[in-house]
């Protein structure tokens, strides 16, 4: 596969926020982000469990393979799986294409699947309404990796905080309605959508961009910045919410930013994927901070959050879904990790690579 370039957006957009976000103390932010966690409800059943589960999507994937624009049509497409009591369970849906760079350069798009109340009831599907999927992109072991160390870095968000999206597995057999044959069977996932975080977290998804460092929690922005920090993602931008999602608390006052679209992180370490040629890097692997700079009482309680997690985060690449990763792939990952923990374990190390980095709030 040729090697392709996908642009960020380094410099801020910047537009205001309503007045009462321009008008929220960050102390009284903070309350209401940690109330609004605190009030969080259940998650959709379909999200209930992290058992991967064997599904077969059948569409015109002919078409589906040629919908490359931004306008793409929803396609016919059926869910096929197994139930609790062994019988067939059908769901039919719709589907279309989306994304940017890998619609472009896949084999096989990502989608958007959407469902119908009627025809999901009594389904696995039926909570879910219209669910990113995140599919591989070539039909080869070394990309399906990457779908696994993807899938892996949604989880270890979701370890550090529910202010994050859930994520679940599936095995996919990839069925062509038009050839009646199999294309594929690889691991993919399907993602929580934002308004059914929002409201599992009793607050509310804004699509507005030009938020400024101001109006943004200094607690959960510290924590997106080290996360994408720890899994080396520089491919985001705050302000202009590229790969970002801005979660108000249900009285408006309080904003904290969400990460999601992982694939060009150095965890995953893609070999498609490089940084953007405004950074200094070399390659994904190599971390840069990117996040912007707090006080250094909400930077230490985030870092102290990340070592108490540390076992928690290596234990998933030990687990059975961590046991579906190539074993090198894993040594590897964690060794990564070894090295983002010598760095926060490191005042010297904090300084230059992280707060030296840290992009000035004012």
């Amino acid at each position: 596969m040729p090697v392709t370039r996908r642009t960020i957006a380094l410099v801020p957009v910047v537009f205001p926020l309503a007045a009462a976000l321009l008008n929220a103390t960050p102390l009284g932010a903070q309350a209401q982000l940690q109330e609004t966690v605190a009030k969080s409800v259940t998650a959709p059943a379909f999200f209930d469990t992290q058992e991967p589960i064997e599904v077969t999507l059948t569409t015109n994937i002919g078409r589906i393979r040629g919908d490359k624009g931004a306008d793409a049509p929803w396609r016919p497409a059926t869910l096929s799986y197994t139930g609790a009591d062994g019988a067939p369970v059908n769901v039919p849906l719709r589907a279309k294409t989306r994304g940017i760079w890998r619609l472009k350069m896949c084999d096989f798009p990502p989608m958007r699947l959407n469902f119908s109340g009627a025809t999901s009831k009594g389904s696995i599907f039926h909570d879910l309404d219209k669910p990113k999927m995140v599919s591989y992109c070539q039909d080869r072991d070394q990309h399906e990796q990457y779908i696994l160390e993807e899938f892996q870095l949604y989880r270890i968000y979701q370890v550090l905080t529910p202010m994050s999206h859930k994520a679940r597995l599936l095995k996919f057999t990839y069925a062509d309605s038009a050839s009646q044959k199999v294309r594929a069977k690889r691991y993919g996932f399907i993602i929580e959508e934002p308004d059914a975080m929002a409201k599992r977290l009793g607050g509310k998804v804004m699509p507005q961009k030009g938020a400024l460092p101001g109006d943004l929690d200094p607690y959960y922005d510290a924590l997106f910045g080290v996360f994408q920090y720890m899994i080396g993602n520089t491919d985001f931008s705050e302000s202009a919410l590229h790969n970002v999602e801005l979660l108000f608390a249900a009285d408006g006052a309080a904003v904290a930013p969400i990460a999601y679209d992982f694939d060009f992180a150095g965890a995953v370490n893609a070999g498609y994927a490089i940084p953007d040629p405004k950074l200094p890097l070399a390659n994904v692997r190599q971390r840069m901070y990117r996040g912007y700079c707090t006080d250094s009482d909400q930077l230490a309680k985030v870092l102290q959050l990340f070592k108490d997690k540390k076992a928690e985060i290596y234990a998933l690449y030990s687990d059975p879904i961590g046991k579906l990763m190539d074993q090198g792939t894993v040594r590897s990952t964690l060794k990564y990790y070894d090295e983002f923990y010598e760095t926060i374990n490191s005042p010297r190390l904090i300084k230059r690579n992280i707060t030296a980095l840290c992009i000035d709030r004012n």
